[in-house]
């Protein structure tokens, strides 16, 4: 059984499409954009990778947040060059959302932007990378500092990619949709996997429908990433985007409640939520406040001082300014664990999560 969930820009909308089997709608796709030829951009073996129905450029990539540069977006533009690619063309990418991320913006900027579409093979870029046109790459300064909105012509959410994930790979994408609890898609926490992806994409896509450029409403799905993009920063990316999240959630509450804004039993709801899906729920022990804090001063929202997405009487919204001794008491409330610690997986965590993909 699939889904679509539609994603509406005027002209420019397009559909998520959501289950087992749906890479198999790529051909279509690209004939429906009329690509003469494309580029497929693969984080993942060749044997994973669909037929286009047209001349095909096949370039390796990795996956992960060493190669989310502007050198790599450069190289791939460099073969789109020498493929001969043009305005007509498209370009696909394979991969998790760090990929979805790079080659995202490779079309972005390649000819002043040339189609996208994703096929996502991570539960992270299936609930979020793929879905609403941000693409950004890394700094030496900080993550996602450099980047255009670029929407995709279409998502192919393939859940069947999902099962052969490891149990730490998923995981990484529930700190997304744990997150959903505090911005509007609650109990989703026990539903099959593939329902909780649509619940979560149907959620993203009412939101950037809304507001694409980050000027309102859409500052809801970045709940929890002011301090897991420092924690990413801070641990040497040791801590995963979804696990960093997770902490941020939990640290989310505890700023909400240390400025009074939410009661102690909904601050002590983010710690469970967060928990009920296997996600570690502490601050690394080795991570110093002042160092977070600094980092958390440059997240890409922050207009002046420190800026959060809080929970509030009136749900969750972005908050300005909020003191830096609010900030480092909600940080010293913080449960603190070893690293090593917060990055093991149950197995039967991982087993239970594989059954509900398929």
């Amino acid at each position: 059984m699939t889904e679509q969930v539609p994603v509406r820009f005027g002209d420019r909308s397009y559909e998520v499409h959501i289950g087992p089997g749906v890479r198999s709608a790529l051909p279509a796709v690209i004939e429906k954009l009329a690509a003469r030829r494309v580029a497929v951009v693969s984080a993942r073996p060749a044997a994973w990778v669909p037929d286009t129905g047209v001349e095909t450029l096949l370039l390796p990539a990795r996956d992960g947040e060493p190669d989310k540069t502007l050198a790599t977006v450069e190289a791939l533009c460099a073969a789109f060059v020498r493929f001969g690619l043009t305005r007509s063309d498209a370009v696909v990418s394979v991969g998790g959302g760090t990929t979805t991320d790079v080659v995202g913006l490779a079309a972005a900027l390649y000819h002043r932007g040339i189609p996208v579409v994703h096929l996502p093979t991570s539960l992270l870029a299936q609930v979020d990378a793929s879905v609403g046109g941000k693409t950004a790459v890394n700094l030496p300064e900080g993550k996602n500092l450099v980047g255009a909105y670029w929407q995709p012509a279409a998502v192919l959410c393939d859940t069947d990619y999902l099962t052969t994930l490891p149990a730490r790979e998923l995981r990484n994408g529930l700190g997304e949709i744990a997150r959903c609890h505090f911005i509007g898609a609650p109990d989703l926490h026990g539903l099959p996997l593939a329902e909780q992806i649509a619940a979560s994409v149907t959620l993203k896509a009412g939101i950037v429908s809304a507001d694409e450029r980050d000027t309102g409403p859409r500052h809801l799905l970045n709940y929890g990433h002011t301090l897991g993009h420092a924690l990413e920063v801070a641990t040497g990316f040791a801590l995963r985007h979804g696990e960093a999240v997770a902490v941020g959630t939990v640290f989310a509450g505890r700023l909400a409640g240390v400025l009074g804004r939410i009661t102690s039993d909904r601050v002590r709801e983010h710690q469970e939520v967060v928990a009920a899906y296997g996600l570690p729920t502490a601050l690394p022990d080795t991570t110093d406040p002042g160092t977070l804090i600094g980092l958390m001063r440059r997240d890409k929202k922050a207009r002046a001082g420190l800026t959060f997405v809080l929970d509030g009487p009136a749900g969750a919204e972005l908050v300005a300014d909020v003191p830096e001794p609010a900030v480092a008491e909600a940080l010293a409330r913080m449960e603190r664990a070893p690293l090593d610690r917060l990055l093991a997986v149950a197995p039967a965590y991982g087993a239970g999560t594989e059954t509900a993909v398929t």
